[in-house]
């Protein structure tokens, strides 16, 4: 039997005891061994005594040959003249493969996207049933059994849906019955964990109960289930039938609902033999809840709580093994998150662990890219969390309710880790003690007031309306006080709405939420007040004296400096880094300039986590780099995807727009996103918010209530009942906040299970391992998650490295041309520069080949237009030096080839001369003294012409080369005829006022465009005239 040695580098191996881990593969027909490891793929190499292939690790960075997610092995440079980087080849493959993109359909995933439903055989006899003999496990024996797949049976009175993990080992079922009356649920849970075996009878002896009735039915197989809904009648069970990998974190994937389905638990007409006849009214909440599209920016995970923060998640781990308690049954979650929280209420009163059977979803945007330093892989993942209070579109819920939660409530987290180890683990193990994760978290919300904007006229912009004014600003402190119990002091609240204006309405939000700090800072301690800074974004954006990002950069410094960030650490570092507080952004909408605030903010804790994890010396990342390019991709979808959800479009204006780099048909584009911002919030908004409300459970049907489509209002929705807190104490107004929640987080340091953890193994803490690696999976690397992932690699334009002198890096600055890949090597027209001082000299042109394109170029930074200084001589250049204003009046000899290969910064150079050189000649025009002269001889030309007082022809020698050119038939041929010279005639017959037309003027040969004219048709395309 052959054995089949495989090397992954998409994978990145989980080293728990310091060494690698084996994958093991199914046989089939022979043997196969996947090896991962952190490092790229390696040749095949030495092998030692036995015969296993000898792996040396540590080889430098710079000795790859990266090739696709290939790597060989090649000789480093030994030139000390010039740095020499790793050369890129860019090999077609043989066979052609589909490309690599973000989008998921089905088979591009390890898994399918759609499940495959539990595989049953046929019905054994009733004697193997009585012989066989089954072992049983109860729930929490071994470890609680995490389901992943599910297969929905039926029959005519109940519902079994099988679960099973991720391997086909393990299996549970749940029945839910069907014959109960209207608006009951009756659910029971099997506290047994069955094998596949096992299961497959189970199932074959419901069958055979209920042979007469038509036997037990696969209805489908789901992903998940997401938790049963009642409008008026019956409930009904939503389930997932479609889902994507986005994320993978600490071994733990994180999922997209691609496809939901709403299964009604009623008996249908073919088993009841009754006919259903479907209530209007429910028809009618099936139809609003439609409206809202579950299959966009919905995500769930089965083993990490993406509720809450990657801080919180492993300090409350290792508080749990430091207390030396048992696990809680149920991990508690951020219910501020849990989109489908009205949905797990019926099933939480029956079921003892309701998060085993229903998923927990967030609403948010996520995603994960790969920062490729010389094959040392960093994963950037981005998590926005919105929250599922005070919840809905734009113009519709604005500012805070009375119980302080705010409008567009997002929490964003960016988790930056270098996979080294896969799991949160150290090696030893030391659990949740890899110091190779870190993570930043911010915050935005609309301004904590009671304010409101009518939407119901035409304009875009309605006017703010203070709806209440509270001089104890009771819904502020409400807010700040939730902020201090989830993240700890200081609030650093960055405030970007409009200080002036003609007509004052975002002004007036400023100063009342000016005077809220202000009032709520003098009872906080000394230490722990608010940190508050308002900023007119958006006249510094407009202003030409003012620089957007370097005040934004400033301002991210001391947010650093004030917050700090979190990084795990294990028993050899004590550098624990928590983060204690956060930065709330804010601007009226809280969607372009707040996306922008935030991405500076995040790319300064970009540089700071990088630092953190030894991968940069500093702590600042230079923009046009592959790095922050990455970055600023990954935020712009971040921020579309929260614009699209509150707004109803993309950005407006993005990181482009701020930094002044945006194209011309940009703006095109923002015009038609602020239409579409207008579209929806006047027409469509309203449908959206019933369907967060049905949804969410602010409204729930009750007999003699109105419907929901009957509200003018939705006020009392999101508003406490005034009776539910009349009679309670009120909290002080002095005292408004919590002073626990300001106290700095604890650092547990690392211990060894202890108590009843003492001694168990690694899976029965975190499972990852069959979750991840997929032992019993035949997968590819091209349906591999990690190696789909979108890549710094990807930016690197493979035709510039072929030399060997292109700097892999990405945190090296990159100029226009050195982004542009390598599919863009398409043939481009020519345009030859010709230097227009030239001719003044009498010398022949200098032409310098340019070659140019019509695909979008981003702009020089001010790095490299440092290099061009320094690096184009003066005395074989064309250009005009601005500062001095004396042109050079040195030039190139020969003319330079378009096809031959020339460095990308002459074109930057001459891209750059004759931009400077038209905003120069602009801003401070001048005539060179060959053009004056011209310019006065030609304005001397007509005072000075001389009468003609004779008839002779003078000499024209063209015209007599012309003549004798000619055949002399040809020129006997030449004569005019009688009514040739009466045209002449009448042409040379002007008037006393030849401006004047008479009437004797029409008939003239010469006003037929004037008469043809006075019919209606143009003088020049004789085409007629509308009226």
């Amino acid at each position: 039997m052959d054995q089949i040695i495989s090397f992954s580098a998409q994978r990145p191996a989980s080293i728990e005891d310091g060494r690698s881990r084996v994958q093991q593969q199914p046989a089939t027909g022979d043997s196969t061994v996947a090896l991962t490891a952190s490092s790229p793929p390696l040749p095949k190499g030495p092998q030692n005594s036995n015969g296993q292939p000898r792996i040396k690790l540590g080889i430098p960075s710079s000795a790859f040959d990266i090739n696709r997610g290939s790597a060989e092995i090649t000789e480093p440079n030994s030139s000390q003249d010039e740095p020499s980087f790793p050369q890129l080849s860019n090999n077609s493959p043989t066979s052609p493969k589909p490309a690599l993109n973000r989008a998921h359909s089905d088979g591009e995933d390890e898994e399918p996207a759609i499940a495959k439903g539990f595989q049953r055989s046929s019905s054994p006899s009733s004697a193997m049933h009585r012989t066989k003999e089954v072992a049983y496990h109860k729930i929490g024996e071994e470890g609680v059994c995490k389901m992943h797949k599910f297969s929905l049976y039926e029959t005519a009175s109940r519902f079994y849906l099988v679960g099973g993990d991720s391997v086909d080992r393990k299996f549970r079922i749940l029945k839910i019955d069907r014959t109960v009356d209207l608006g009951d649920l009756s659910i029971s849970e099997d506290g047994i964990v069955y094998t596949k075996s096992e299961m497959n009878r189970l199932l074959n002896t419901v069958d055979d109960g209920n042979k007469s009735s038509g036997g037990l039915k696969l209805r489908c197989s789901t992903w998940g289930l997401l938790g049963f809904i009642r409008f008026t009648g019956a409930y009904y069970m939503l389930i997932i039938t479609k889902r994507s990998q986005v994320a993978m974190i600490g071994g733990h994937y994180i999922y997209q609902v691609d496809g939901t389905d709403l299964v009604s638990l009623t008996m249908t007409a073919s088993s009841s033999r009754l006919k259903v006849e479907r209530d209007p009214e429910e028809a009618r909440f099936i139809g609003i809840l439609n409206n809202l599209d579950l299959s966009r920016s919905f995500y769930f995970s089965y083993s990490y709580d993406i509720t809450r923060t990657l801080q919180h998640n492993i300090l409350y781990e290792r508080e749990v093994l430091h207390m030396g308690t048992e696990i809680p049954s149920q991990k508690p979650r951020n219910e501020m998150f849990i989109w489908n929280h009205h949905l797990l209420e019926p099933a939480s009163r029956t079921l003892k662990k309701i998060h085993d059977w229903c998923l927990p979803i967030v609403h948010g945007f996520v995603d994960q890219a790969t920062l490729s330093i010389y094959g040392r892989m960093v994963y950037i993942t981005v998590i926005a969390r919105r929250s599922r209070f005070f919840a809905g579109a734009r113009f519709l819920k604005r500012g805070a309710n009375d119980l302080g939660y705010v409008a567009n409530d997002v929490e964003t987290e960016q988790i930056v880790s270098e996979m080294l180890t896969t799991s949160f683990h150290a090696p030893g193990p030391e659990l949740f003690a890899n110091p190779n994760y870190t993570s930043y978290v911010q915050h935005r919300g609309s301004i904590p007031l009671y304010w409101t904007q009518d939407s119901t006229g035409v304009t875009p912009k309605p006017d703010i309306e203070m709806n209440l004014i509270d001089p104890f600003y009771s819904a502020a402190a409400l807010h700040f006080d939730d902020l201090f119990e989830r993240y700890g002091a200081p609030i650093y609240v960055l405030n970007l709405v409009k200080a002036r204006e003609r007509t004052p309405r975002e002004s007036i939000l400023l100063k009342e939420f000016t005077n809220a700090i202000t009032y709520l800072n003098q009872f906080l301690p000394e230490g722990e007040k608010i940190l508050y800074k308002a900023w007119d974004m958006s006249r510094a954006s407009k202003s030409r004296d003012q620089d957007v990002i370097s005040t934004l950069e400033s301002i991210a410094e001391d947010v650093m400096r004030s917050t700090g960030f979190f990084r795990n650490s294990n028993s050899q570092s004590s550098d624990l880094k928590l983060q204690n507080g956060v930065a709330r952004t804010n601007c009226i909408d809280c969607l372009d300039r707040t996306n922008a605030a935030q991405f500076v903010i995040g790319k300064c804790a970009l540089g700071y986590q990088l630092h953190a994890l030894g991968v940069i010396s500093g702590t600042s990342i230079d923009y046009d780099t592959d790095a922050v390019n990455l970055f600023t991709h990954m935020f712009h979808d971040h921020g579309d995807t929260i614009a699209i959800q509150y707004g109803g479009s993309h950005l407006v204006n993005t990181m482009a727009t701020y930094r002044k780099i945006n194209q011309w048909t940009s703006h095109s584009r923002d015009m038609v996103e602020s239409f579409k911002r207008y579209y929806n919030n006047s027409f469509l908004d309203r449908q959206r918010q019933e369907a967060y409300n049905l949804f969410l459970g602010n409204y729930i049907f009750a007999q003699g209530q109105p419907m929901l489509w009957d509200l003018s209002t939705d006020y009392y929705l999101h508003h406490a009942d005034p009776r539910a807190w009349s009679n309670k104490k009120r909290k002080s107004y002095v005292n408004w906040f919590t002073p626990e929640y300001l106290k700095r987080k604890e650092k547990l340091n690392v211990q060894s299970p202890r108590g009843p953890f003492s001694g168990k193994p690694l899976q029965f803490f975190d499972d990852y391992w069959l979750e991840y690696y997929r032992p019993l999976a035949l997968s590819s690397f091209n349906k591999i998650f990690t190696y789909k992932m979108n890549s710094t690699l990807r930016y690197i334009p493979f035709k510039s490295t072929q030399d060997g002198k292109y700097d892999l890096s990405p945190f090296r600055v990159r100029s226009g041309n050195e982004q542009e890949t390598s599919e863009r090597g398409r043939p481009r027209k020519e345009v030859t520069i010709v230097d227009p001082q030239r001719e003044s000299f009498g010398e022949s042109s200098s032409q310098i080949t340019d070659t140019t394109s019509q695909l979008e170029r981003t702009p020089l930074s001010g790095w490299l237009q440092s290099q061009l200084r320094e690096q184009v001589p003066s005395g074989q250049s064309v250009l005009k030096d601005l500062s001095s204003g004396v042109e050079n009046m040195s030039y190139s000899s020969p003319t330079v080839n378009s096809k031959e290969e020339k460095d990308p910064k002459d074109h930057s150079a001459i891209t750059q001369w004759t931009l400077n050189q038209f905003v120069a000649s602009s801003l401070n025009p001048s005539v060179p003294d060959s053009e004056a002269h011209e310019y006065q001889r030609y304005i001397n030309h007509p005072l000075n012409l001389p009468l003609v007082v004779s008839t002779e022809i003078p000499p024209n020698p063209g015209m007599e080369l012309y003549i004798n050119s000619k055949p002399l038939d040809a020129i006997i041929s030449m004569h005019s005829t009688e009514d040739d010279i009466a045209d002449f005639i009448e042409f040379l017959d002007v008037g006393d006022e030849p401006l004047t037309v008479t009437d004797a003027d029409p008939p003239k040969k010469r006003y037929k465009a004037y008469r043809q004219w006075l019919k209606g048709k143009s003088l020049f395309k004789q085409q007629r005239v509308d009226p």
